[in-house]
Protein backbone atom coordinates (compact mmCIF):
# COMPACT_ATOMS: atom_id res chain seq x y z
CA UNK A 1 0.00 0.00 0.00
CA UNK A 2 1.58 3.39 -1.11
CA UNK A 3 1.78 5.86 1.83
CA UNK A 4 -0.30 9.10 0.56
CA UNK A 5 0.99 12.01 2.51
CA UNK A 6 0.06 15.57 1.34
CA UNK A 7 2.85 17.62 2.97
CA UNK A 8 3.60 21.08 1.85
CA UNK A 9 5.79 23.33 4.11
CA UNK A 10 6.68 26.55 2.87
CA UNK A 11 9.00 29.05 4.54
CA UNK A 12 9.70 31.14 2.00
CA UNK A 13 8.39 34.71 1.99
CA UNK A 14 5.26 34.54 0.50
CA UNK A 15 2.27 36.55 0.55
CA UNK A 16 -1.56 35.43 0.95
CA UNK A 17 -3.43 35.31 -2.18
CA UNK A 18 -6.70 34.61 -2.06
CA UNK A 19 -8.46 32.34 -4.95
CA UNK A 20 -12.25 31.66 -5.63
CA UNK A 21 -13.97 28.96 -4.81
CA UNK A 22 -16.68 27.48 -7.05
CA UNK A 23 -19.29 25.50 -5.56
CA UNK A 24 -19.36 21.88 -6.75
CA UNK A 25 -20.72 18.60 -5.88
CA UNK A 26 -21.17 17.51 -2.32
CA UNK A 27 -18.10 15.15 -2.31
CA UNK A 28 -15.97 17.56 -3.13
CA UNK A 29 -17.53 20.33 -0.44
CA UNK A 30 -16.34 17.35 1.91
CA UNK A 31 -13.10 16.65 0.28
CA UNK A 32 -12.49 20.45 0.59
CA UNK A 33 -14.18 20.18 4.31
CA UNK A 34 -11.40 17.63 5.01
CA UNK A 35 -8.25 19.33 3.63
CA UNK A 36 -9.12 22.75 5.99
CA UNK A 37 -10.22 20.69 9.09
CA UNK A 38 -6.05 18.84 8.80
CA UNK A 39 -4.42 22.40 7.66
CA UNK A 40 -2.24 23.95 10.07
CA UNK A 41 -1.43 27.30 9.13
CA UNK A 42 1.52 29.19 10.39
CA UNK A 43 1.93 32.94 9.62
CA UNK A 44 4.05 35.82 10.75
CA UNK A 45 3.58 39.11 8.66
CA UNK A 46 6.56 41.13 10.16
CA UNK A 47 9.34 38.55 8.74
CA UNK A 48 6.79 37.75 5.65
CA UNK A 49 6.92 33.94 5.97
CA UNK A 50 4.39 31.40 6.19
CA UNK A 51 4.09 27.45 6.95
CA UNK A 52 0.97 25.25 5.80
CA UNK A 53 0.99 21.71 6.80
CA UNK A 54 -1.51 19.45 5.76
CA UNK A 55 -1.59 16.10 7.38
CA UNK A 56 -4.54 13.52 8.03
CA UNK A 57 -5.26 13.59 11.61
CA UNK A 58 -1.88 16.28 12.86
CA UNK A 59 -4.69 19.31 13.61
CA UNK A 60 -6.63 16.87 15.89
CA UNK A 61 -3.62 15.54 17.15
CA UNK A 62 -2.10 18.95 17.90
CA UNK A 63 -5.51 19.34 20.01
CA UNK A 64 -6.02 16.20 22.17
CA UNK A 65 -2.18 14.50 22.54
CA UNK A 66 0.62 17.60 22.39
CA UNK A 67 1.37 19.10 25.24
CA UNK A 68 -0.08 21.97 26.14
CA UNK A 69 1.24 25.58 25.27
CA UNK A 70 4.13 26.84 27.57
CA UNK A 71 5.27 23.48 28.48
CA UNK A 72 8.42 23.85 26.84
CA UNK A 73 10.59 26.83 26.89
CA UNK A 74 11.17 28.68 23.63
CA UNK A 75 14.68 27.96 23.55
CA UNK A 76 14.52 24.13 23.78
CA UNK A 77 11.77 24.46 21.18
CA UNK A 78 14.34 26.02 18.70
CA UNK A 79 16.88 23.72 19.81
CA UNK A 80 14.94 20.66 18.59
CA UNK A 81 13.20 22.25 15.73
CA UNK A 82 16.75 23.26 14.41
CA UNK A 83 18.31 19.55 15.03
CA UNK A 84 14.70 18.14 13.45
CA UNK A 85 15.19 20.55 10.34
CA UNK A 86 18.62 19.76 9.80
CA UNK A 87 17.96 15.83 9.72
CA UNK A 88 14.58 16.50 7.78
CA UNK A 89 16.59 18.27 4.79
CA UNK A 90 19.06 15.32 4.75
CA UNK A 91 16.31 12.80 4.29
CA UNK A 92 14.57 15.19 1.52
CA UNK A 93 17.79 15.04 -0.52
CA UNK A 94 18.29 11.29 0.03
CA UNK A 95 15.30 10.49 -1.95
CA UNK A 96 16.88 7.06 -2.94
CA UNK A 97 17.45 5.77 1.07
CA UNK A 98 13.96 7.90 2.27
CA UNK A 99 10.98 7.56 1.51
CA UNK A 100 10.52 11.02 -1.13
CA UNK A 101 6.25 10.58 -0.10
CA UNK A 102 7.50 11.16 3.43
CA UNK A 103 10.21 14.41 3.00
CA UNK A 104 9.06 15.83 -0.07
CA UNK A 105 10.11 18.95 0.73
CA UNK A 106 13.07 20.77 2.44
CA UNK A 107 12.42 23.59 5.28
CA UNK A 108 13.93 26.97 5.48
CA UNK A 109 14.47 27.71 9.41
CA UNK A 110 17.24 29.63 10.11
CA UNK A 111 17.97 29.48 13.93
CA UNK A 112 19.01 32.90 13.46
CA UNK A 113 15.65 34.40 13.24
CA UNK A 114 13.35 35.12 16.64
CA UNK A 115 10.30 32.76 14.44
CA UNK A 116 8.01 33.33 17.89
CA UNK A 117 7.02 30.96 20.67
CA UNK A 118 3.68 29.20 18.25
CA UNK A 119 5.66 28.77 15.05
CA UNK A 120 8.22 26.74 16.85
CA UNK A 121 5.85 25.28 19.18
CA UNK A 122 3.88 23.87 16.52
CA UNK A 123 6.24 22.92 13.96
CA UNK A 124 7.98 20.97 17.39
CA UNK A 125 4.84 19.07 17.61
CA UNK A 126 4.39 18.31 14.20
CA UNK A 127 7.50 16.38 13.49
CA UNK A 128 6.29 14.43 16.94
CA UNK A 129 3.27 13.57 15.82
CA UNK A 130 5.36 12.79 12.14
CA UNK A 131 7.53 10.11 13.49
CA UNK A 132 4.93 8.18 15.93
CA UNK A 133 2.62 8.25 13.14
CA UNK A 134 5.28 7.36 10.70
CA UNK A 135 7.06 5.36 12.60
CA UNK A 136 10.11 7.52 12.04
CA UNK A 137 13.00 8.70 14.04
CA UNK A 138 15.03 12.36 13.58
CA UNK A 139 17.78 12.77 14.70
CA UNK A 140 18.11 10.12 17.28
CA UNK A 141 15.56 11.69 19.83
CA UNK A 142 13.03 8.61 20.53
CA UNK A 143 9.76 10.95 20.15
CA UNK A 144 7.71 11.31 23.00
CA UNK A 145 4.33 13.07 23.77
Amino acid sequence: MKIFVSIILITLFLFNCNTSKTIGLKKNEHTENIKQNDTVKIANAELEYEIIIIDPGFSGWLASMAKPEGYYSQSYLENRNFIYVTEWNQRVNQPQQYNPNLYEMSIDYQSNIDYGYDVNYKLYNYFIYFQLTYKQQLAGFVPRI
